[in-house]
């Protein structure tokens, strides 16, 4: 399932993009959720970095596409963006927002479904894993793979990552549920460490980053296990 939004002004164009995508998902196979959005203010606010593709409309009346753009980018960089404009010189702007294309008006369905393949092939070139968690003032798109260690402190969680520390709230019991099937296991009661991180054990304590965590004893044969693991499937 992908997930697309539809930022678009003009209800016929808006209603023809629709029909586009249920056009172009009968003839491949592949299933869309669609939400609409009539302004690029609309789609910004409480945006929580749900969508896959996005299919906005440049010039609209309260906030246009660029600027709607720039502050999705604030928040996800993963995105896909296709403009939808009358005016091919927007295409220039589009790569400071990193716009995989655009779509002039008025629009054709071959040139749009032949836009849409090119998409959905870099979606699944990225093919990541993702999840989201809620930030103060909005939520945080975050790259699974690029989580060194998940730390426990009271009723927060911070997300250690490449990108910077991340801080939300929540237990390590839920967090420890989400991510157990992806080389993540608790070295202690208070860090949840991903195993593709750790550079190596010394003096009872994980090398993750340069970071030195704790190996409690309760927890050190079941840690030391999964890091063998994990490293004999690496080496595989």
């Amino acid at each position: 399932m992908i997930h697309i939004a539809i930022v678009e002004d003009e209800a016929a164009y808006a209603a023809q993009l629709r029909e586009f995508l249920e056009r172009y998902s009968q003839e491949s196979g592949q299933e869309f959720d669609i939400t609409m959005f009539s302004d690029g203010d609309e789609i910004v606010e409480g945006y929580k970095a749900q969508y896959d593709l996005i299919l906005l409309d440049v010039e609209m009346k309260y906030m246009d596409g660029m600027t709607a753009a720039e502050e999705i980018r604030k928040v996800d960089p993963e995105v896909v963006i296709i403009f939808i404009t009358n005016m091919a010189q927007y295409a220039i702007r589009g790569y400071a927002v990193d716009a995989l294309d655009y779509v002039l008006k008025p629009v054709s369905y071959f040139a749009f479904s032949q836009r849409l393949s090119r998409a959905i092939g870099r979606m699944k070139k990225r093919a990541r894993r993702f999840m989201t968690i809620s930030i103060r003032g909005g939520a945080q798109k975050l790259d699974i793979d690029k989580i060194y260690y998940v730390e426990s402190q009271g009723h927060n969680l911070i997300f250690h990552t490449a990108s910077g520390d991340h801080t939300t709230s929540g237990t390590m019991k839920d967090v420890e549920e989400k991510l157990e099937q992806l080389h993540f296991c608790r070295c202690n009661k208070g860090y949840l460490v991903n195993l593709e991180h750790v550079d190596g054990v010394r003096d009872g304590c994980a090398l993750v980053n340069g970071t030195e965590l704790l190996i409690s004893r309760g927890r050190k044969n079941e840690f030391m296990e999964a890091l063998t693991d994990y490293v004999g499937e690496v080496v595989k």
